[in-house]
């Protein structure tokens, strides 16, 4: 942390997960040397609880049973209407919050699974899922293996809240991704998810921060249902890996210019960075993908430009000395 301080760095985000012991480690380290200290946990990815508590696909099939996650093996999402889901979640963060030299909990993975993935994965994930992303006419379709939840409470409570019983719509044929009012649903979900935490920690003296998708409107409400113009979080640091989305550097500006025109809060713009950046062109995962040294000075200035208050290096192993000069 201490060579991260001396390149300028002001604050660190660490994923220690709800485990107590190594965040507040993490968390003392930081404050010595200077850092602010964001405790980063991955809110909906939990693995062995009340089977209940999962998410359901459009398919029927609960994200609890292993082989029947999307992309991953670790996509084992749980539900954000489930009021037991919420419950739980609330006190992970808030006893999370608690400990010395947190100065944020950083809500992570705190959204549906990717219904639309980032066009530059299509290739990586195809032999897994088998999805068609695109229809007859070139639209972009949702993945219904992805498209969540589908179990017995949020139907019901969307048809009492609606009149609209998606069931017995998809039995007729009709697409459920052209129903907005079941997008919608789902949208207020996750948000009444996220400011309940936000509310509880508020109330206790602590803040919240949120890594969230590129957006909110362009891509991440439409992709995993994250309507983040409408959180209480006190910070958003939306993830803007331009590689992930097929785009050059210079649109890392234009979507933290939506964000800042969406929300009041301070954003700082998330960066993917390349480290193997000289031979990028030869690299076939998508995600050893990211920005070059050149692009990472585009990238950083174009979000200044555009009003981010700061800037999120992922991940400083990736940084190499070209990066940080």
């Amino acid at each position: 942390m201490e060579s991260w301080k001396s390149h300028g760095i002001t604050g660190v985000c660490m994923n220690c997960g709800f485990e107590h012991q190594k965040t507040a480690r993490c968390a003392a380290i930081a404050h010595e040397v200077g850092l602010e200290y964001h405790a980063w946990a991955a809110a909906m990815l939990q693995d062995g609880l009340d089977s209940a508590w999962y998410t359901v696909n459009r398919w029927g099939q609960s994200a609890s049973v292993p082989q029947f996650r999307a992309y991953v093996d670790y996509y084992q999402t749980l539900d954000p209407h489930n009021p037991e889901v919420v419950e739980w979640l609330t006190q992970q963060f808030l006893q999370l919050a608690e400990i010395p030299h947190v100065d944020y909990v950083q809500l992570d993975y705190i959204r549906y699974a990717d219904v639309i993935l980032a066009e530059g994965l299509w290739q990586k994930y195809q032999h897994r899922i088998h999805h068609d992303w695109r229809d007859a006419e070139g639209n972009v379709r949702e993945f219904p293996g992805a498209d969540y939840c589908y179990c017995d409470a949020c139907c019901a409570d969307f048809k009492a809240q609606t009149g609209i019983d998606i069931k017995a719509k998809m039995a007729e044929g009709i697409d459920p991704a052209s129903i907005p009012e079941w997008a919608q649903f789902r949208c207020d979900n996750v948000t009444n998810l996220v400011n309940e935490i936000c509310k509880v920690l508020h109330d206790n003296g602590f803040k919240v921060s949120a890594d969230v998708f590129p957006g909110p409107h362009s891509y991440a409400k439409p992709m995993v249902r994250q309507q983040w113009d409408k959180w209480d979080c006190d910070m958003f640091f939306p993830m803007n890996y331009n590689d992930f989305y097929l785009q050059p550097a210079e649109w890392v500006g234009e979507v933290t210019q939506e964000a800042v025109q969406s929300t009041t809060k301070p954003v700082v713009s998330g960066l993917f960075i390349c480290r193997d950046w000289q031979n990028k062109a030869n690299i076939e995962d998508p995600e050893g993908h990211g920005l070059s040294p050149d692009e990472l000075k585009t990238a950083a200035s174009k979000s200044l430009e555009a009003g981010a208050a700061a800037i999120c290096l992922f991940t400083p192993e990736r940084m190499t000395e070209a990066h940080w000069q």
